[in-house]
C-alpha cells in the first residue's frame, strides 16, 4: 500500500509540473516537427539490462531494413532508455522523453506498472507512444489522443483462455496472480470470463507463506475439486510457482497468459512445465511466408530463434514507419491520425487495427503447450 501511495504521488508531482505547460510543450512540439526535412526521433525504454528477451535485437534488425530507405525519405534514429522495469526510473526516461520536443514518438515499456503512468507524461507532452507488451485496459482509458497497444490487452487475453477452459471442460478453478497491474487485471478479466462462461473459481491468491502453506492449500483445493490452475504471473516467477505446485502434489492442468510465453518457462520448470498452455502474441512456427522470412533473418544476424518480444519490437518499427510514411509527417498528431486510418497492417505477430482509443483490435491470438520440452503452437 505505502509502494502504491508513493508511486501515485510521484505521478501526481511530474504531472503537476508538466501540465502548466503541457499544452505549450505539445504546441511546440507539433511546430517544430511540422518541418518535415531532419531525421525522425524514436525513443526507446526497455528494462534492456535485465529483460531485454531479444527486444533491442528486433528493433535493431527493423532499423536497418527501414534505413535502407528511409521512412517518408527520412532516417529513423533511436534514442534508447533502460527503464529498469521501475516506475520511478520508467517516469524519469518519460519525462526526459517528454522534454526532447525533437522526439515524434516513444516504443515502450515493457510492464504495464510503468507504461500506464508513463503513458500520462507521453500524453500531456503530446508524444504518440506504441506499447508493444503492456497489457493493462487501463492504459488506453480516458480518451487518449497519442497511445496505442500493439497486443490483445488483459480483457482479450483473460476470455481467450477462459474459452479454453470451458472447451477442455474445466469447472473448478484456481487463480493465482501476481499482485501487479499486469496479474490483477489478467486475474480480473479471466475470472469475470469465467464465470460468464459458468466455470467457478473455487480460489484466488497472490502469494503464500512458504511450500507448507502451500501444501495446505493444495489440500483444500483437491477437497473442492480442483481441476485446473489458471497463472497471471510473468518470468521468472510464473515457473517458480509451477515447480513448487509440482513439488506440492497438485497434478491438474496448468494455464496463463502471455506472460508465461518464455523460454524462461522451460529453462526454470524444466519437465515440471510439461503440458502448460499459454496464450501468446506471436508463432516462430507459423507458416506464413513474412514470419518464416523474418525467422529466418534473425536467426542468421543473431544466431538464436526469435522470442516474441523480438517480434514486437521489429513489428513496432515497421508499423511506426508505415505510419509516418502514410501521414508523410514527423507530427506525432498526424502519425496518430494515419494509425487511426489503417484498415490493417499485416506484421510478424499477426494484423493490427486500431479502434478510436488506440486499442488494437482484429489481432489473434494463439495457444501453445508445453510438448517435450518445447512450447508449441496448439491446433
Amino acid at each position: 500500500m505505502k509502494r502504491r501511495l508513493i508511486i501515485i504521488v510521484l505521478i501526481i508531482a511530474l504531472l503537476a509540473a508538466g501540465c502548466s505547460q503541457s499544452d505549450n510543450i505539445a504546441g511546440q512540439r507539433e511546430k517544430l516537427l511540422s518541418d518535415n526535412t531532419a531525421d525522425i526521433v524514436v525513443g526507446v525504454a526497455w528494462p534492456f539490462e535485465a529483460k531485454n528477451d531479444g527486444f533491442r535485437e528486433g528493433l535493431q534488425l527493423a532499423l536497418e531494413e527501414i534505413n535502407q530507405n528511409g521512412a517518408a525519405g527520412h532516417q529513423i534514429k533511436l534514442v534508447q532508455e533502460d527503464d529498469q522495469s521501475s516506475v520511478t526510473a520508467g517516469l524519469s526516461v518519460a519525462q526526459s522523453f517528454a522534454n526532447n520536443l525533437e522526439m515524434s514518438a516513444v516504443i515502450g515499456h515493457r510492464s504495464s506498472a510503468v507504461a500506464v503512468p508513463a503513458s500520462k507524461v507521453y500524453e500531456n507532452a503530446g508524444l504518440l507512444l506504441l506499447a508493444p507488451s503492456a497489457t493493462s485496459p487501463s492504459l488506453t482509458e480516458g480518451g487518449v489522443k497519442h497511445v496505442f497497444r500493439l497486443i490483445p490487452n488483459d480483457s482479450q487475453l483473460g476470455d481467450k483462455m477462459a474459452d479454453y477452459a470451458k472447451s477442455k471442460d474445466y469447472k473448478n478453478i484456481v487463480v493465482f496472480y501476481a499482485n501487479d497491474e499486469y496479474g490483477r487485471g489478467l486475474a480480473n478479466s479471466f475470472e469475470d470470463s469465467a464465470k460468464a462462461n459458468g466455470l467457478q473459481i473455487i480460489d484466488r491468491i497472490s502469494d503464500y507463506k512458504d511450500s507448507d502453506d502451500l501444501k495446505r492449500l493444495v489440500k483444500k483445493w483437491r477437497l473442492l475439486g480442483c481441476d485446473a490452475v489458471f497463472i497471471a504471473e510473468t518470468m521468472p516467477d510464473g515457473a517458480d510457482f509451477i515447480v513448487q505446485l509440482q513439488a506440492a502434489g497438485l497434478n491438474v492442468p496448468l494455464m496463463g497468459g502471455d506472460g508465461l510465453d518464455s523460454q524462461d518457462l522451460l529453462a526454470i520448470a524444466g519437465k515440471e512445465a510439461e503440458g502448460v498452455v499459454v496464450a501468446s502474441i506471436f508463432n516462430p512456427q507459423a507458416a506464413d511466408e513474412n514470419v518464416q522470412l523474418f525467422v529466418k533473418k534473425y536467426r542468421d544476424k543473431y544466431g538464436e530463434e526469435p522470442r516474441k518480444y523480438a517480434a514486437q519490437a521489429y513489428d513496432a518499427l515497421h508499423l511506426l514507419a508505415k505510419a509516418i510514411e502514410k501521414a508523410n509527417s514527423r507530427s506525432p498528431a498526424d502519425i496518430a491520425r494515419a494509425l487511426r486510418e489503417q484498415k490493417s497492417w499485416q506484421g510478424v505477430s499477426g494484423a493490427r487495427a486500431f479502434d478510436a482509443n488506440g486499442e488494437v483490435h482484429h489481432m489473434a491470438s494463439v495457444l501453445k503447450r508445453v510438448v517435450n520440452g518445447r512450447l508449441e503452437q496448439m491446433n
